[in-house]
């Protein structure tokens, strides 16, 4: 059975090129304290509840 999840394959973002290493290396670290910030924020939220 399939998911709903898209699979997209994405090498460029606004632009017509392929995103360079250090764009890549920004772009996964961006995204990796975004996720850090989104757990942190939920598991105050739980404690506050609590």
């Amino acid at each position: 059975m399939k998911t709903k999840k898209l699979d997209l394959e994405i090498d460029s973002i606004g632009g017509l090129n392929s995103l360079t290493p250090t764009e890549e290396k920004a772009l996964s670290d961006f995204f990796q304290k975004k996720k850090l910030m989104k757990k942190k924020t939920e598991k105050k939220k739980a404690t506050l509840k609590n």
